[in-house]
């Protein structure tokens, strides 16, 4: 594939973020207990917020998820994870008392490390809840365990952090619905599930050919950004994003050896093949549970990448309705004019490497009404 990307990758990380992000990961199990006292301290107005029907975006990197949730986020009704809720993620009430003493300028919009045309600033949505996994569950991201969470998963501690945590979003925020986007909890749906019953999914899939384009393209990005500024390469692991770049880590769905599998494919240099491999591994997981679990079909719901490109306006009405969002006329027509399939890259992969996707991931593809390649 052709390299579209500029000499200089920059993934600015803030030397006071830095420090304090170190900190902070190198002493969890206090921040665990910082995070429990302020539960305590808010209890008489944390007690009362009920967290209902909370709404997950879930799947591979690269298939839309981070769009998905700048559009649900938009809502009214939705609390989410914010860029400056990092890094004291553990006691987002204080840290936001704190934030509200400091200058608020009118930060401008830049586009995000990923060169993807989504544009942030210090309050956009974001992945953050991924440190609070890794706290409790730190073999989440060993490919050589199973990174899977199911309905047999049981883990009391961070159950309880996690409930009071999400409450304590929606007292900061005023909002009444939570509204998260984590790649990883792809493999957590059916724990999720456990922990609320009533809890939305949706899971964007992509086509595999331009799914791979994407990813390797974001791991060469990231690679060299990283090499540029070690300080990014530390930030993305304190934050728990393994996807892409040099700690990049393949996703162990519960067989080790397919997981080592891949890393050797990477470590090759056959990254289509092991990209595609990883691919299949994820999605074949999440068909076999839709297909063996009703309440979790029922929950979840697929959003194919292209159709999301090709009908923003039919697909952000479906989405909106699975949710259980009212208002979804004024969301759909403020968002689907901006909506449209990536222009700023195409896949140019060699004969041999268009084989080893199709190899990889053409049985699991047509599970999701994909056609052959």
């Amino acid at each position: 594939m052709s390299d579209p990307l500029s000499t200089d990758v920059d993934l600015p990380v803030a030397r006071w973020v830095d420090r304090v992000g170190g900190h902070i990961a190198r002493h969890r199990s206090l921040w665990v207990r910082l995070g429990n006292l302020e539960t305590r301290a808010l209890a008489d107005k944390i007690r009362p917020i009920r967290i209902r029907q909370p709404i997950y975006v879930a799947g591979l990197a690269r298939a839309g998820s981070t769009l998905l949730l700048e559009v649900l986020a938009q809502h009214r009704e939705t609390t989410t994870h914010q860029y400056q809720d990092y890094p004291p993620v553990y006691t987002p009430y204080w840290w936001n008392w704190f934030l509200g003493f400091m200058p608020q300028g009118d930060a401008q919009p830049v586009e995000r490390a990923h060169q993807d045309r989504i544009r942030i600033t210090p309050k956009s949505p974001e992945a953050m809840e991924e440190i609070l996994w890794m706290t409790f569950f730190p073999t989440l991201h060993d490919p050589g365990a199973s990174n899977v969470l199911d309905e047999r998963t049981h883990q009391p501690a961070f159950e309880a952090f996690y409930r009071d945590h999400i409450r304590k979003l929606l007292l900061v925020r005023g909002g009444s619905r939570y509204l998260a986007t984590a790649n990883y909890n792809v493999t957590r749906l059916e724990y999720l599930l456990k922990l609320f019953p009533d809890a939305r999914f949706v899971v964007p899939i992509r086509e595999p050919v331009h799914h791979v384009a994407s990813l390797q393209k974001q791991h060469r990005l990231f690679c060299r950004g990283e090499t540029q500024n070690p300080r990014a390469l530390e930030h993305m692991r304190r934050v728990g994003h393994f996807e892409f770049g040099l700690d990049r880590r393949p996703i162990n769905i519960g067989d080790a050896d397919q997981a080592a599998a891949i890393a050797r494919l990477w470590d090759q240099g056959e990254e289509a093949r092991g990209l595609a491999r990883q691919w299949h591994a994820i999605y074949a997981h999440l068909a076999d549970r839709l297909e063996a679990n009703a309440a979790l079909r029922d929950a979840v719901q697929v959003i194919p990448y292209e159709e999301l490109c090709q009908r923003p306006r039919e697909r952000l009405e479906a989405i909106l309705a699975h949710a259980e969002l009212d208002d979804a006329d004024r969301l759909v027509e403020a968002h689907a004019p901006t909506i449209s399939a990536p222009s700023y890259y195409h896949p140019a992969f060699s004969a041999d490497e268009l084989a080893a996707i199709h190899d990889e991931t053409a049985a699991t593809a047509a599970r999701f009404g994909y056609p052959s390649l």
